[in-house]
């Protein structure tokens, strides 16, 4: 299972991509829409959207990918039963949707469409929502167990010719390293390995790095080019969560060998007190351990004769 995100202005364009006889749409599911026709769902979207005109892209835009091999088992309902639990962990709530199913491609899709901006007038966040759904789709896999495809789905990578190929080459590279490196100075050298060089865009002539480059043989791209979750902004954001992660592992194994040195200390002192025979065998420390204590005399009071 795959997402493809985008965002966008014009309700128009995309009601009139997922709404078409060409592709066999089925509509599997709505929310909040007035489905008379094409141009009333169009105008539900965008009458909502208009309470909120700080929102300059509001039309949320997914497609749902899933592997030719999980064909048979995917039925409407469970396609439905999946968007859902999608939608709940990416935070799309309380807000306007259609779900539909395409038949144009040999694996099964749906396409969601929400409006970003909900039913209260407030903005669905989009922050790191890359990052966020690649680590949603991989867990609904596994819960729905679908079948699971490492890399983008039915790249045949033999087939590319440049630039493509490169591209590709640097996509699954980063792909790689991101998620186990926990700065930029180690990412770089990982991306050295695969033979892949990394350029910093600055800021005018400020030291501010606004942008990334990635450098294959002769061919050159930007990060979001490589693919959207791999500008500079996203990958910087994913480096500081795996530092964080791994400073509160390394906490939780400081704790751990501390109680446990704790633990090995008091055991040591508690064995020599249970232990009545020295180490030693010297005959003045077993003398001193056998000695019985001397009885002390009873006070006697009154006047002694």
């Amino acid at each position: 299972m795959m997402a493809k995100i985008t965002k966008g202005s014009s309700f128009k364009g995309v009601v009139k991509y997922i709404i078409d006889e060409k592709k066999n749409t089925q509509i599997l599911d709505t929310d909040g829409l007035r489905l008379k026709n094409i141009p009333s769902v169009i105008q539900s979207f965008v009458t909502q959207a208009g309470v909120n005109g700080r929102v300059s892209k509001p039309v949320g835009h997914i497609s749902l990918d899933f592997s030719a091999e999980d064909r048979e088992k995917l039925t409407n309902q469970l396609m439905v039963k999946i968007a859902h639990d999608y939608m709940k962990r990416m935070g799309i709530a309380d807000t306007q949707y259609i779900i539909a199913r395409h038949f144009d491609r040999e694996h099964p899709h749906i396409h969601l469409v929400f409006n970003r901006v909900d039913n209260n007038g407030k903005t669905i966040s989009d922050s790191n929502d890359r990052y966020r759904s690649e680590k949603i789709c991989k867990e609904l896999t596994h819960k729905y167990g679908l079948y699971y495809s490492t890399g983008k789905e039915n790249v045949k990578q033999h087939h590319l010719k440049e630039p493509d190929k490169s591209r590709y080459e640097i996509y699954e590279a980063l792909r790689a390293s991101v998620p186990k490196c926990k700065d930029w100075k180690q990412l770089v050298r990982e991306l050295d390995k695969a033979g892949i060089k990394t350029e910093f865009k600055t800021k005018g002539n400020t030291a501010t790095v606004e942008g990334v480059r990635f450098k294959k043989g002769e061919y050159m791209f930007n990060g979001s080019k490589v693919d959207r979750m791999f500008s500079y902004s996203k990958i910087d954001y994913q480096l500081k969560q795996n530092a964080r992660q791994s400073m509160q592992q390394d906490q939780v194994q400081s704790r751990s060998a501390t109680v446990q040195t704790g633990i090995e200390s008091i055991a040591s002192g508690l064995e020599g007190l249970f232990d009545i025979r020295p180490a030693s065998g010297n005959n003045d420390d077993q003398e001193y351990l056998y000695r019985q204590p001397k009885k002390k005399k009873k006070r006697k009071y009154g006047r002694q004769v």
